[in-house]
């Protein structure tokens, strides 16, 4: 019997079959709402609330698929189990790929429809549940400056939501100018210690005898130069966050010594005799491949599964280039209000070719492009003549009578080029091309049509 009464909405217009469901799903604890034709579905739902619909497929008004359309068409999202008879299961079938959740065949046999209903209604329940959850993470994280919408992006965005409250350990992997900072940052401020302090350490920008120095802190005296005590990273930490950016470039003294602090949750400094409690949450960073370091002995294997407790991976920008239009408009937005121009945007050829690029660089490099493109522009747009040069690629071999050959390029010679180049590389798929143009599929239709490419 179902935990909570629930309420089935049942249609169908043979009135001796719906008699006989109905009193069978009363004594399963089903509240029923009847109606005996299809017709009557929206109506009924406007007044009364109903948890599932247990829909006839063949009735003589409005059918279960004329029906289930209407349905969606308003927006409706009560799970449906058609009733169906062995001789249209086809149509059944096409019914779900509609969005039915399944169906049984007449004459039914009860104690399989209360097994299906109860798994409907589970069903139906953990998706509430899980847009719920979702709901509240996204709306309680704050994402910062993290800008991208493609599936590779998105995914981080669930795991950083999931990971940011506990105080695991982060080992975020990936290229250089991916933004490895800005998602340590991100896990910082969306956590229980965001009051505390964020202490960054960039490993491979000091030698191992400053590092450990920087680090640990030293006692008055420790070393020549060492004129007082001095608090390390980890001390300055304390209650906050430490994020130790590039730390596979930390030498193996320094890694045993990471190690005993991530066990013992206590630090030496330098020179000094007693041991000092610490409670930092760390977030490590790197661009190496650590795995391999192991196994050839230049990581420790036990620090590394330390670190590695909640890996992130960011994707470099070459992979996740749906997120260039994104990231070149934010960036044009901040250094026009910087650089006080009045730059209304970026030309669609100009877009075309930051697509394009491979990017070795990253966001960093996408950043310091779009900062020149900015200082460079006379005119209200970003065109490819403020890129660098290596945007502009020999590319196809062109005629000898073609623009591009002749080295005489309007503005307007260049977007007719661009389009057909980007048509070339997306097969012909005109919402790829426009996605990669930066413009709307009907925009890319109107340009086709004025330059005859249609």
């Amino acid at each position: 019997m179902p935990s909570a009464k629930k309420t089935i909405l049942l249609v169908d217009d043979d009135a001796a079959h719906r008699t006989m469901l109905k009193a069978n799903l009363i004594g399963a604890g089903y509240a029923i709402l009847e109606a005996e034709d299809g017709d009557q579905v929206l109506p009924l739902l406007a007044e009364h609330e109903a948890d599932l619909i247990l829909l006839d497929l063949k009735m003589e008004r409005m059918g279960g698929l004329e029906t289930l359309a209407a349905l969606k068409g308003r927006g409706r999202v009560e799970p449906v189990i058609i009733l169906t008879a062995f001789s249209t299961v086809e149509t059944a079938v096409a019914a779900m790929k509609q969005g039915a959740f399944d169906y049984i065949t007449k004459p039914v046999d009860v104690e399989e429809l209360k097994l299906l209903l109860a798994k409907a209604l589970d069903y139906e329940r953990l998706q509430t549940e899980n847009k719920l959850l979702k709901k509240r993470l996204h709306e309680k994280f704050n994402f910062g400056n993290i800008i991208g919408q493609s599936k590779a992006m998105r995914e981080l965005f669930a795991t950083l939501a999931l990971v940011a409250p506990s105080d695991a350990t982060v080992l975020i992997n990936g290229e250089s100018g991916t933004g490895k900072e800005l998602i340590a940052n991100v896990l910082h401020e969306n956590s229980s210690r965001k009051n505390g302090p964020f202490v960054k350490v960039n490993c491979a920008a000091l030698h191992e005898n400053l590092l450990e120095s920087e680090l640990f802190g030293h006692e008055k005296g420790a070393f020549t130069g060492a004129a007082g005590l001095r608090k390390g990273r980890f001390e300055q930490a304390h209650q906050g966050t430490l994020f130790l950016d590039e730390i596979g470039d930390m030498s193996l003294a320094t890694q045993a010594k990471i190690l005993r602090v991530l066990q013992e949750g206590e630090i030496e400094r330098l020179g000094g005799e007693r041991a000092i409690k610490v409670d930092v949450r760390l977030i490590a960073a790197t661009h190496k491949d650590l795995v391999q370091m192991v196994t050839e002995g230049a990581f420790r294997q036990d620090l590394f599964f330390r670190l590695n407790v909640v890996p992130v991976f960011l994707p470099p920008l070459r992979e996740r280039s749906e997120d260039i239009p994104l990231l070149a408009e934010h960036f044009l937005r901040k250094y026009v209000k910087k650089n006080r121009k009045s730059i209304r945007g970026i030309h669609p050829a100009a877009m075309a070719l930051l697509a394009r690029h491979h990017w070795p660089g990253n966001i960093r490099e996408l950043e310091n492009t779009m900062e020149r493109a900015v200082i460079l522009c006379l005119g209200e747009y970003i065109t490819p003549q403020e890129l660098p040069s290596q945007f502009h690629p020999a590319g196809p071999p062109q005629t000898a009578g073609s623009p591009l050959a002749a080295g005489g390029l309007t503005l307007r010679d260049m977007e007719r080029e661009t389009i057909k180049a980007t048509l070339a590389q997306t097969g012909g798929n005109k919402s790829q091309a426009a996605k990669i143009l930066g413009i709307t599929r009907q925009t890319l239709q109107n340009k086709l049509r004025e330059y005859g490419l249609s």
